[in-house]
């Protein structure tokens, strides 16, 4: 049997961490979308040389685990260079590593959608090339790319579950301390799992409605 009791007892610990798993998250995803739309646009345009750069960088990034890119982080960095980041500008600078590739792709796929006629109109009509990329290109990009942004922002709010390894008192980590100190591990797994259920399923739920919103504004 479950001890109710006991999940409660230790929910503010699981609150406590969600709140720093929130706040990682957040600033992660949201530098990733930004790299994500630089290197979209990098690529969408063809500069050479920061092509280049980017098709390395999206290859690394969604190449390497993101445990081995905060081992880098924090271990490497202090050992080679000597630069001492705290925990959690090592989470947030890692998420938005890994996101970065993630999102260029997610974006690079709706901006390829458009077609060649849609842009030769928008040219067409006299609009100047940021014009036509905000009213005409970027939107309708972002509908086609909204299903694989979404799909990235919850993988990488999944994979914050390895930030414990720097020290950060995440979720998981919060979930493996409870089962060494106190041997409940049916508890501390299902605090676990309802902890993250909370927030990734309003998450889908909220994205499923503003694909079908956009779609039908943009479309």
């Amino acid at each position: 049997m479950l001890d109710f009791a006991f999940m409660q007892q230790i929910q503010p610990l699981f609150a406590k961490a969600l709140s720093l798993t929130l706040y990682i998250s957040f600033f992660g995803i949201l530098f990733s979308i930004l790299i994500g739309i630089v290197c979209a646009l990098i690529l969408f345009f063809k500069i050479r040389f920061l092509a280049l750069l980017t098709n390395f960088y999206v290859e690394l990034a969604r190449n390497t685990p993101l445990l081995i890119q905060l081992f880098f982080l924090y271990y490497g960095l202090r050992s080679m260079l000597g630069v001492k980041l705290d925990e959690q500008t090592c989470a947030i600078i890692g998420l938005a590593f890994l996101g970065g590739g993630y999102m260029c792709e997610s974006f690079r796929t709706g901006l390829e959608s458009i077609s060649k006629s849609q842009i030769e109109s928008a040219l067409s009509l006299g609009l100047k090339s940021h014009q036509m990329m905000f009213y005409v290109i970027f939107p309708q990009a972002l509908s086609v790319s909204i299903p694989s942004i979404a799909a990235n922002v919850i993988f990488l709010l999944k994979e914050t579950s390895v930030v414990g390894i720097i020290a950060l008192a995440d979720i998981m980590f919060v979930a493996k301390d409870v089962i060494t100190h106190y041997y409940k591990t049916n508890e501390a797994l299902l605090m676990l799992v309802l902890t993250y259920l909370v927030v990734l399923l309003p998450l889908s739920i909220g994205f499923s409605f503003l694909e079908r919103y956009y779609k039908k504004r943009v479309m």
